[in-house]
C-alpha cells in the first residue's frame, strides 16, 4: 500500500471556520478512494503563504528529510497551499520530487505533479500562476481600499491605537477619539522637547505620569507620529501620490508645534545633559572661558558630600554650589519688579493683547482667503491630470507644492485663532509674581530653573573671579544692575557696539 503525508493551511484565523475541515474532507476522500495510507498531517492555521517560515511547514520539511524513503506522496488541497508565489511553489515541488522522490498531489485540482511529464508540469505551473494572479488582484483591491480610506476619508487604520487616543465605533464608523488623560501626557512630551528637556528626562517624567509604551524609542515615535497633528501618513498607490493627508480625528497638538518638533529632530544633538536637582545650573552657567560648567559631588572628611561647579580646565572655576546658589538667589531678589512697573506692564499688556486680537482676526481672514485660492489651484491640477492634460511627474510636483502650502496656511490659521481670553486670565493670575522673582525661582523645579536662566540671560551667564557676569539680561530685570554689582552678585556689562562704524557725533 502506498503511503502519504498531507499539508493543510489557511491564512486568516477568522477567514473560514471550515477551511481546515474542508481540506481534511477532500484529502480523506482522495486517500480512501485511491487506497493510500495516511502517515501524518501538518497543519498551519492563520499562516500566510507569503513566507515559508511557518511552524508546521518547517516540521513537514524536517519529516520528509528524515522519512522520505517511507513516504510516496504529499497531499495538498491546492498547490497554492505551499506558496502564492508561482516561482517559489514550483521550485519547492520540484525539489521534493527530484531530491526525495515524493510526488505532490493536488486533490481538488486533480494534479499529480510529475516534473518528467510535460502535461503535468504545464498544468501545475498554470494553476500556480492563476493563484498568484488572483493574489495580486486581491492585493491591489486591498491597497486601493486602504489608500481611499486614508487619503480620501482621513481614517486611521493601524491596528494598534496611538497613545493619547481611544478607538470607538465599528466598521467604517470606527475612528480615533482623544483620551484626555493620555493626551495631556502627549502635550507635555511635545512641550518639554521644544524646551530642550533631555530625552531621558522626558521619558522619566512621561512614565511617572502614566505613559505606558515600552521601548527605547517610544518617546521618539510619539514625537514623530503625524497622527497627533491630525494627519495620517499615506503610501503612494499606482499613480496616486503619497504623503501626509488631513485626518478626521481631532489633533492633540497643532500642526505648527508638530512641524517645529520634526525640524528639531532632524538636528543632531551631540551634547547629553544630565539633570541633577542639587546642581540645577550645570551646563547652563559658563566658565569665563566659555565652557559650560559641569558639576559633581565631592566627599568631605566627615563623609558628607558637597557639590561643586567645575570647568573642565583644571585651573579655571571650581565653585561651591552653596555659594553659587546663594549668589544667584540674591540676583533673583534684586531682579524683582517694582509694583509701579507691574501696573504699567499690566496696562500695556491689556492694550497689546487687544491690538493683537484685532490684527490676528484680519490675518486669519487673509489666510482663509489665501487657503481658498491654493485649494482652487490644487483642484485645477487634479482636473487637468484626470483629463490627461498633464503627465504624472508634473501632477506630483504641483500636488506636493500645493499640499505643503495648504498645510502651512492651515497651521498659521490654527496658530492665529486661539481663545485670546485665556491670555487675559493667565496675565491676571501670574503678573504679580514678577514682584518676587526669588520666590518664583525657588518654587520652580530643576527644569524650570534651567529654562528661566537661559531665557533671562539669553544663554550668556558666566562665572569669573567669584561673581556672575553677563552681557545680556532682559530689560525688565536690569533695573538693579548697580546694586547687584555692589553686593558682589552679578556684573552686567553690555557688549561693546561695533566701533568699525563711525558714529555721527561725539567721541
Amino acid at each position: 500500500m502506498k503511503r502519504a503525508i498531507r499539508y493543510l493551511r489557511f491564512s486568516q484565523l477568522g477567514q473560514s471556520n471550515g477551511s481546515i475541515e474542508r481540506q481534511e474532507l477532500y484529502t480523506d476522500q482522495y486517500l480512501q478512494y485511491n487506497n493510500i495510507q495516511l502517515v501524518d498531517s501538518f497543519i498551519d492555521r492563520g499562516k500566510s503563504a507569503k513566507t515559508f517560515d511557518r511552524p508546521d511547514f518547517i516540521k513537514l520539511q524536517a519529516f520528509i528529510a528524515k522519512h522520505y524513503k517511507s513516504v510516496d506522496y504529499l497531499l495538498v488541497d491546492q498547490l497554492d497551499r505551499f506558496s502564492r508565489d508561482a516561482g517559489e511553489a514550483m521550485s519547492l515541488v520540484k525539489q521534493f520530487q527530484k531530491k526525495y522522490s515524493i510526488q505532490i498531489i493536488s486533490v481538488t485540482e486533480g494534479i499529480v505533479f510529475d516534473y518528467d511529464t510535460p502535461g503535468s508540469f504545464f498544468r501545475a505551473g498554470l494553476q500556480l500562476l492563476l493563484a498568484e494572479e488572483d493574489n495580486i488582484n486581491r492585493s491591489i483591491k486591498v491597497r486601493g481600499g486602504l489608500y481611499t480610506a486614508r487619503a480620501k476619508e482621513g481614517r486611521f487604520l493601524t491596528r494598534e491605537k496611538p497613545f493619547g487616543y481611544s478607538k470607538v465605533g465599528e466598521g467604517k464608523q470606527r475612528h480615533l477619539e482623544v483620551n484626555e488623560i493620555e493626551a495631556k501626557i502627549v502635550k507635555t512630551i511635545y512641550d518639554m522637547y521644544l524646551r530642550d528637556v533631555p530625552l531621558y528626562k522626558i521619558k522619566e517624567i512621561a512614565y511617572q505620569s502614566g505613559f505606558d509604551r515600552k521601548g527605547n524609542m517610544a518617546i521618539d515615535r510619539v514625537l514623530a507620529n503625524p497622527v497627533y497633528a491630525g494627519l495620517v501618513r499615506v503610501e503612494p498607490f499606482k499613480d496616486l501620490p503619497g504623503g501626509l493627508f488631513p485626518a478626521i480625528h481631532e489633533p492633540i497638538v497643532d500642526k505648527t508645534t508638530w512641524t517645529m518638533v520634526q525640524s528639531k529632530m532632524k538636528k543632531v544633538d551631540k551634547v547629553k545633559v544630565v539633570i541633577d536637582d542639587e546642581i540645577p545650573l550645570r551646563g547652563v552657567v559658563k566658565c569665563h572661558c566659555g565652557t559650560p560648567l559641569t558639576g559633581a559631588p565631592s566627599r568631605g572628611k566627615s563623609g558628607k558630600y558637597f557639590y561643586y561647579y567645575k570647568c573642565k580646565h583644571s585651573k579655571h572655576n571650581n565653585i561651591s554650589a552653596i555659594k553659587a546658589h546663594e549668589q544667584f538667589l540674591n540676583v533673583c531678589d534684586l531682579m524683582s519688579v517694582p509694583e509701579r512697573q507691574i501696573k504699567e506692564i499690566r496696562d500695556g499688556s491689556y492694550s497689546s493683547i487687544e491690538q493683537e486680537v484685532k490684527a490676528n482676526k484680519k490675518k486669519v481672514a487673509d489666510k482663509k482667503h489665501e487657503l481658498e485660492e491654493v485649494q482652487q489651484l490644487l483642484n485645477a491640477v487634479e482636473e487637468k491630470w484626470f483629463r490627461d492634460e498633464i503627465n504624472k511627474d508634473t501632477y506630483e510636483r504641483w500636488y506636493s507644492t500645493y499640499s505643503d502650502h495648504i498645510l502651512t496656511i492651515t497651521a498659521a490659521i490654527e496658530r492665529l485663532s486661539p481663545n485670546q481670553g485665556k491670555a487675559f486670565e493667565i496675565l491676571d493670575r501670574n503678573l504679580d509674581l514678577l514682584g518676587d522673582i526669588k520666590h518664583v525661582y525657588t518654587k520652580s523645579d530643576t527644569l524650570q530653573k534651567r529654562e528661566f536662566v537661559k531665557m533671562v540671560f539669553n544663554g550668556n551667564l558666566y562665572y569669573q573671579e567669584g561673581i556672575y557676569r553677563t552681557p545680556t539680561i532682559l530689560d525688565i530685570f536690569s533695573h538693579n544692575a548697580i546694586k547687584m554689582e555692589e553686593k558682589g552678585c552679578l556684573i552686567y556689562k553690555k557688549k561693546r557696539e561695533n566701533l568699525s562704524v563711525i558714529p555721527h557725533s561725539g567721541r
